[in-house]
């Protein structure tokens, strides 16, 4: 391990317009922050990269804050933060319910939602919230600032529209109407990789996203369509096995994620279902 690390390059910005600066002017530079998944992959001997910018210092990307109707997280907020904000817990209470099944206390501590976001796996616990509520990411880049609608910056397994020179600064959360529901199914409820996941928001037009049923986080838009206009949930559930993708591989099977994704499915509408039409 220290022969490892000894031919590693760690750059340490001095403030987040000197990132920028360097991600354009001195590549290749990978952003690290809390090193939750690098730390996997350096233990591994999987790693690829050899020159890191630490972020970690950079307390103004901590901020949780809400700008007019707007819940804005700093993508350097962790998970510990995220579950004591009082901002997350009145508009958004079901990221808390996603960060408590994020590995354990130590992870907590260390992990941050901008590295789970530009992590990129279908697998995020996070991930299917900020699809669920149609959050913005917000990208800055030594030239400019840019926002990408949530669902729309994925483009493949691990793969996003973010650039090279660009860092993820925040993500943005607009006010949300109706109830919120988020599931893990997992070997374990935290410290275990999800099987499946799933966020929603229970409305007249309700939202539905999954992980780790598909390359991707994903929205099931025939499902959604289906139940805002009252259509049963018998039909609703044969229409997200249609909508999702799922593989096999070490941790289940598809026919498994099929199964499960339609059993949370009628788990929150029947948990979300007004008390007279339960």
């Amino acid at each position: 391990m220290k022969g490892i690390v000894s031919a590693l390059e760690l750059v340490e910005p001095r403030s987040l317009e000197h990132a920028l600066r360097l991600l354009r002017d001195d590549a290749p530079l990978t952003p690290l922050a809390g090193c939750t998944d690098l730390y996997v992959l350096l233990n591994f001997g999987t790693l690829a990269e050899r020159r890191f910018l630490n972020l970690w210092k950079l307390n103004a990307l901590r901020r949780i804050e809400l700008r007019g109707d707007v819940l804005a997280i700093g993508a350097l907020a962790t998970y510990s933060q995220l579950i004591r904000s009082r901002h997350v817990r009145q508009r958004l209470p079901m990221l808390i319910d996603a960060a408590r099944e994020v590995g354990g206390a130590q992870i907590q501590n260390r992990g941050t939602i901008g590295g789970n976001i530009a992590n990129a796996s279908p697998a995020g616990d996070t991930l299917p919230v900020f699809a669920a509520v149609d959050a913005t990411v917000v990208l800055r880049s030594a030239d400019g600032e840019r926002r990408v609608a949530f669902n729309e910056f994925y483009t493949g397994y691990r793969k996003s529209v973010m650039r090279a020179d660009e860092l993820i600064t925040a993500v943005e959360i607009p006010a949300i109407e109706g109830r919120q529901w988020f599931r893990k199914v997992g070997t374990r409820a935290a410290q275990a990789i999800s099987k499946v996941v799933m966020a929603a928001v229970r409305a007249p037009a309700p939202r539905i996203a999954l992980g780790s049923v598909a390359p991707v986080v994903l929205r099931v838009p025939l499902t959604e369509a289906w139940l805002s206009s009252g259509g049963s949930i018998e039909e609703a559930a044969a229409l997200i096995e249609r909508e999702i993708h799922p593989i096999d591989d070490v941790r289940s099977t598809a026919l498994y994620r099929r199964r499960v994704a339609v059993n949370l499915l009628r788990r929150f509408w029947l948990d979300t279902a007004a008390p007279d039409t339960a």
